[in-house]
Parts: structure tokens; C-alpha cells; sequence
């Protein structure tokens, strides 16, 4: 396994993750602005709080637009239940502000005529946006081929020696995109959901349940953690 080059660890991986888990299949989940706003509500917030928070946001507000000009202590009293609603209720108006510059509504249509590489850095260039919540959007709304790296995806690409331990979950996006596809949405996704089903269930941070993992017999940290 140790001759074995990442991208040939990695496709394997996610051969082995497709068969324990079942395969999971890319179909957009929100629109692209919709996408965005879930994702920054999704910042250290568990998925049940972030799905409360954004349908409180939607029925509390007709749209986009209202978000952004309401105040924004009233954003941040809708969203309280997500927690870190005094940084993401700001946050929030100030990307739906700066997407309204072309149309005059929270817009990313724009993104349409960008390349990947392009799109990804317009989205980081706005307030509060990283690379992991650029990717959610350009892969989860749009099925852009670019793999968005979380906290699981980043201990189950190390651990699994695809990426050097070194290498941060910022700089691993680029790494993990080139080594998953690089232009197969399909794949990309597949990988990012197994490494995320697989991060939560059984490579914990802690305690990691080595003799249940299906990639024991493939990972040079097995028993190691």
C-alpha cells in the first residue's frame, strides 16, 4: 500500500467508502445564493440547528433582498438558535450587499461565465467566505468539480496518508480536487460525502474505531490513533 500513489489511495478509498456506505449521488440541493447562506449558517453549528436557522430565515423573511436590508439585529434574533448569530447575522447582510451590485438582488448569476478557478476566488473575495464554503457552493448548488474540505475530510485524507499530515484543511482543497477528479463533480462529491460519513461514524478525532473501519487493512494509521 505504501508504493501505492495518492490519487490511486484515494480512488481506492472511495471505492471501499462507496461499497460500506452506498453511493452517494450529486443533485443540486439549493440555489447557489440559498447554498451560500446555508453554508455560512452551517459554520460550528450542528445540520439540525443550520436546517432550523435557514427555514427560520425563509419564513421570516419574503427574500433575499429583505434579509439584506433588515436590521441587523433582526437577522441575528432569527438565526440565535444556530448560535454565533452575533458574527453570522453581519456576515450575512454584508455578502447579500455585496451580490446585489449587478442586478440589484442577492445574485451569483455571474458565476455562470466564470471558470472553476475564477468562480472559487470570487466567492473567497467576498466578507466572511473561505475556500471550504466556496466549494460547498460551487459543488453542492452548481456540481463544479471542486471538493470541499471540512474537518473530516481533512483527518480522513491524512490519516489515510493521501495527503501529507502537514498539509492544512485551506491548502488541501486544491490537493484533494486535483487528486479526486479533477473535472468529475460525480466523484469529487462521492469522495467528500464517504470521507464526511466516514469521519463522523467510525475515523472520530477521538478514539477513532479502528477494528470497524472497512480501510483498516489500507491505512498506514490504523491502530495508531
Amino acid at each position: 500500500m505504501g508504493r501505492s500513489s495518492p490519487r490511486d489511495r484515494l480512488k481506492r478509498a472511495a471505492d471501499v467508502l462507496d461499497d460500506f456506505y452506498g453511493r452517494p449521488v450529486l443533485t443540486p440541493r439549493l440555489p447557489p445564493v440559498d447554498e451560500l447562506v446555508f453554508t455560512v449558517l452551517s459554520q460550528n453549528t450542528a445540520d439540525v440547528n443550520t436546517e432550523r436557522t435557514f427555514a427560520a430565515l425563509r419564513e421570516e423573511f419574503p427574500d433575499w433582498s429583505a434579509v439584506r436590508d433588515a436590521p441587523v439585529e433582526h437577522i441575528e434574533a432569527t438565526i440565535a438558535l444556530g448560535g454565533l448569530a452575533h458574527t453570522k447575522a453581519p456576515r450575512i447582510k454584508r455578502i447579500l450587499e455585496a451580490l446585489s451590485g449587478r442586478t440589484g438582488a442577492p445574485d451569483l448569476g455571474e458565476l455562470d461565465g466564470m471558470s472553476d478557478e475564477e468562480a472559487q476566488a470570487y466567492l473567497v473575495a467576498l466578507p466572511g467566505v473561505g475556500p471550504k464554503t466556496a466549494a460547498c457552493v460551487l459543488l453542492f448548488a452548481l456540481a463544479r468539480p471542486v471538493m470541499p474540505v471540512d474537518t473530516h475530510v481533512h483527518r480522513v485524507a491524512r490519516r489515510l496518508g493521501v495527503i501529507d499530515g502537514r498539509v492544512s484543511a485551506e491548502q488541501a482543497h486544491p490537493l484533494l480536487t486535483e487528486l479526486a477528479g479533477p473535472d468529475d463533480a460525480e466523484q469529487i462529491y462521492a469522495v467528500h460525502v464517504g470521507f464526511v460519513r466516514h469521519g463522523r461514524r467510525i475515523c472520530r478525532a477521538r478514539r477513532p474505531a479502528c477494528a470497524e473501519c472497512p480501510l483498516a487493512p489500507m491505512c498506514p494509521s490504523a491502530g495508531l490513533v
